[in-house]
């Protein structure tokens, strides 16, 4: 999910004027509503593993939709920390990134750093364009404060000003924290609790980026909720008694069930017991970033730059927690996994909006481009959003999203995959649109699930699909995972 305020000088920035929208090239806004500064300031907050039944539980995120524009069909293109996070700093898809996975040799930073994907992201871009960045929290699975490359320790990635990242900070205590290139520790103090020393360090930047009067580009990248779920010692009794929600898909295994899900059996109590539980700790985690949120927005508004500020939050994945009886986890095509809100508040962006555009996270990277007026490299697979803030037509958009997912072993290293419940499907394409989920997985089993009538993926009819529609969902398919750069659009259009 992700939330960005975008002024409307920026929208200009986007095409030449007079541009007309089609399929192949969406419409333009090339009339500012506003007068903004000539390269707004960005702020993007993405959560780790926030599903989008959490929204109602943060009421900040929750006022920044009422002043903006909602994307009802937001989808991560893998639905996995790493890959996608490698998705939105480069625009593109898993299978150009080559970061597959959150570790071994085609996953996690060492993918991302030994493939040269740090050269060219969003940071590298705005940075050129004069931008001062900064980087806060989490980077990618496998990075370390404590670990020399290239001959740095800790290393900072080309593009970022202020480098304020975290190893292994999903317990929110005890850490080790890369400030630029020292080694900060912090132990189980309340005041070293992540996601406070995070708020605190962003509100800083942006008092400092404003006093300097240079745009400001700030990306603070969160492990909440991911598990454990810790929250802050001032919110480890909200929300008494709260259960996590009774889906029509909870519980449910979808008709015709492929192989690795047949075999799952019902919940037991004690597990729908410790299903609520982890709901109510990632609820109760997620204040203290739905306060971060605020704290940030504060921060602008004092430093007379709120007008000139985009907003991002968002989540690099969504969850599941008793749906399809399935336990905590993620990793499937189903939306619960797949789909997390996107929320755009700001000048120039159309308020209280709800857009059905296919938008996915390979559309970040260049719309940041866009909106400080870099150049965006044709190897990008994604597309600027800005044509749509302004509540132009979703009719000139993608009309298809590509899924992508490899199998990842059981391995104590990685946090998504470590023995625990989460269960890792078999190796799959998916294509997400707003009328079907289309999946083909390497074994030759096949879902397709009709979202019109059965919006909760609880019946696989691709059985009663003819052949002549299955050839060209295959076709469709192939095209977008086999998909390069600039021609990822037309294959998004099936």
């Amino acid at each position: 999910m992700l939330v960005l305020m975008v002024g409307a000088a920026a929208l200009a920035l986007a095409a030449p004027s007079g541009m007309a929208g089609t399929k192949n090239s969406p419409a333009i806004t090339t009339q500012p509503v506003a007068a903004t500064a000539e390269k707004p300031n960005i702020v993007f907050v993405l959560t780790d593993d926030m599903s989008s039944n959490l929204l109602p539980h943060m009421p900040e995120v929750q006022k920044l939709q009422s002043q903006g524009m909602t994307f009802s069909d937001f989808v991560v293109s893998n639905s996995l920390c790493c890959p996608s996070r490698a998705s939105i700093f480069t625009g593109r898809y898993p299978h150009n990134t080559g970061v597959l996975s959150n570790e071994g040799p085609n996953g996690g930073f060492g993918a991302f750093h030994s493939g040269g994907e740090e050269r060219d992201t969003f940071a590298t871009a705005l940075q050129a364009k004069g931008y001062r960045t900064a980087m806060m929290g989490k980077y990618l699975n496998g990075y370390s404060p404590s670990d020399t490359v290239a001959g740095q320790k800790p290393y900072v990635p080309p593009g970022w000003n202020q480098w304020d990242v975290v190893g292994g900070g999903y317990e929110g205590y005890n850490y080790k924290l890369a400030h630029n290139h020292e080694i900060e520790p912090h132990g189980d103090r309340p005041k070293d609790y992540l996601t406070d020393v995070l708020s605190k360090k962003g509100t800083n930047f942006v008092k400092k980026s404003a006093a300097a009067n240079k745009p400001f580009m700030l990306e603070i990248a969160l492990f909440t909720p991911h598990g454990p779920s810790t929250p802050a010692p001032r919110h480890e009794n909200a929300f008494p008694g709260l259960e996590a929600p009774r889906s029509p898909a909870f519980d449910k295994l979808p008709t015709n069930a492929p192989p690795w899900l047949a075999r799952q059996d019902r919940l037991t109590q004690q597990e729908k017991n410790t299903i609520d539980r982890k709901f109510r700790k990632r609820a109760q985690a997620l204040q203290s970033v739905d306060e971060m949120i605020g704290k940030l927005r504060s921060a602008l508004t004092r430093a007379g730059v709120a007008d000139d500020t985009y907003i991002v939050f968002g989540s690099d994945n969504g969850f599941h927690l008793g749906e399809y009886r399935l336990k905590a986890g993620k990793q499937t095509a189903f939306d619960t996994d797949v789909r997390v809100p996107l929320v755009i508040a700001g000048p120039g962006v159309a308020k209280g909006r709800t857009s059905n555009a296919q938008v996915s996270n390979i559309d970040l990277a260049p719309t940041f481009q866009r909106i400080g007026g870099a150049p965006v490299s044709s190897r990008v697979d994604g597309h600027s959003l800005l044509p749509l803030l302004d509540g132009g037509p979703d009719s000139n958009w993608r009309t298809a999203n590509l899924i992508e997912h490899r199998h990842a072993d059981r391995s104590p290293g990685d946090p998504d995959n470590n023995g625990g419940e989460s269960i890792s499907p078999p190796n799959y394409h998916a294509l997400r649109t707003n009328s079907y989920t289309y999946v083909e997985y390497g074994s030759g089993a096949k879902e397709y699930y009709d979202l019109r009538t059965d919006p909760y993926q609880l019946h696989n009819t691709v059985g009663q699909l003819g052949g002549a529609r299955l050839d060209h969902l295959h076709d469709a398919l192939t095209r977008l995972k086999n998909c390069r750069g600039d021609g990822c659009w037309s294959a998004g259009n099936p």
